[in-house]
């Protein structure tokens, strides 16, 4: 089967999915409300079975390239003193804490992008209405154009707003805050992830890129909801009072946010719609199985879904049966993505120093593979894992 399917969404999920259909004859036309592709971005892993899929698609030697030079993570006290270093896996092995695969949400989309160049992808606008027919659907855009396709897949995202037209479902947050931070890269700065923990269950991060910057993460854990529908400034001020006189790099990272560094502000939250497809209009990537938006699942289930919706939507039949088959087939997949509750996120994020000993301890000391045993303790994604194997699908790589 071909035809052409409308895709909202040009982060990681959409592009993938136009590369994979492209090798299988269909067309599609990419809707991103950005102005254009987006840059920006923190470290996202390829774990498990998505490594075999970036194989697939013929584009594991440009992600390793663009990769971030990430070789392990480190939990550091305040005063930078290593409490527990982890090493990245050797190749083949299962992930730790820092996966094989390592980069940038924009190096990857960038990639990813630049190998659907025959997809028509239009920046700078967004689905305001879909009208599913029998034999199509007419997706209606901000701008007032219509776009007819064989269906509309959406992946836009933990917060899409186009998934109410397959399912109203609200996002779960577990109470925990995300800042995102472009900082300057200073000599200081060396290939390893940082995780200094801190009181209160806050926590100050640093990792490398391959772009010359240092990208920084501030988080904590909140009861207050709706922190991150406040402006930059009121967000700026959230950071500098939850902050205040921790040590490390936080002031380094506060002082950066003040001068106007790139940040993106965010909370950890779970959907779980009870269908991905309505008629011609299905889900995909975090708009359809976000677990939690951290711990390694979120970008190699999306690289998964969109290669075995691919896959299905050009076997033989019709869409309703394709799309029946990649719920079924993602299931397994999405069943190997760690629980994340918010008590286990406190469990990662001690709130006294007690705790953060403990934490720290436990790390050092664990038996077997330490990555293993510190993957499992703050939620590492193996996605697949070694048990499960990817369907077989003709003509997959046009790279």
């Amino acid at each position: 089967m071909t035809g052409h399917a409308v895709i909202s969404g040009a982060g990681v999920a959409g592009p993938a999915l136009a590369h994979q259909l492209a090798a299988r004859g269909w067309r599609s036309t990419v809707i991103e409300r950005a102005p254009q592709r987006r840059e920006e971005g923190q470290n996202v892993d390829i774990r498990g079975a998505a490594r075999e899929v970036v194989r697939r698609m013929g584009i594991e030697d440009a992600v390793r390239a663009a990769g971030t030079g990430e070789i392990g993570t480190r939990f550091v006290r305040s005063d930078g003193s290593v409490a527990a270093e982890f090493r990245v896996a050797e190749s083949g092995a299962p992930d730790g804490p820092t996966a094989e695969l390592e980069i940038l949400r924009g190096e990857l989309s960038r990639i990813l992008i630049d190998r659907t160049a025959a997809s028509d992808y239009r920046f700078g606008t967004q689905i305001a209405d879909v009208t599913d027919h029998r034999d199509h659907v007419t997706v209606t855009l901000q701008d007032g154009a219509e776009v007819e396709a064989d269906l509309l897949v959406v992946a836009e995202g933990l917060y899409s707003r186009t998934r109410r037209f397959v399912d109203p479902v609200e996002v779960t947050p577990l109470g925990m805050y995300f800042a995102y931070v472009t900082i300057p890269r200073i000599d200081s700065d060396g290939p390893w992830w940082t995780w200094q923990h801190e009181t209160e269950h806050r926590a100050v991060h640093l990792r490398p890129d391959n772009l010359g910057t240092t990208r920084a993460i501030l988080t904590f854990l909140s009861d207050v909801r709706g922190l991150a529908e406040l402006d930059r400034a009121g967000q700026a001020t959230i950071l500098d009072r939850t902050f205040a006189g921790v040590g490390g790099a936080a002031p380094r990272i506060l002082a950066a946010i003040a001068d106007g560094a790139p940040m993106y502000f965010s909370t950890v939250g779970q959907v779980r719609p009870a269908s991905w497809s309505r008629g011609r209009i299905t889900l995909l990537g975090d708009s359809a199985f976000c677990n939690a938006t951290f711990g390694g699942a979120g970008t190699s289930l999306a690289l998964i879904g969109a290669y075995v919706l691919a896959g299905e939507l050009a076997a033989p039949g019709d869409v309703w049966d394709a799309l029946g088959r990649y719920h079924r087939t993602m299931q397994p997949f999405i069943a190997t993505a760690p629980t994340v509750r918010a008590g286990a996120l406190k469990v990662a994020n001690p709130g006294s120093r007690a705790g953060i000993r403990a934490l720290h301890a436990g790390a050092a000391i664990a038996a077997g593979p330490l990555g293993t045993t510190v993957s499992k303790l703050v939620g590492i994604a193996d996605i697949g894992g070694r048990d499960l194997d990817l369907p077989d699908y003709p003509d997959g790589s046009i790279a």
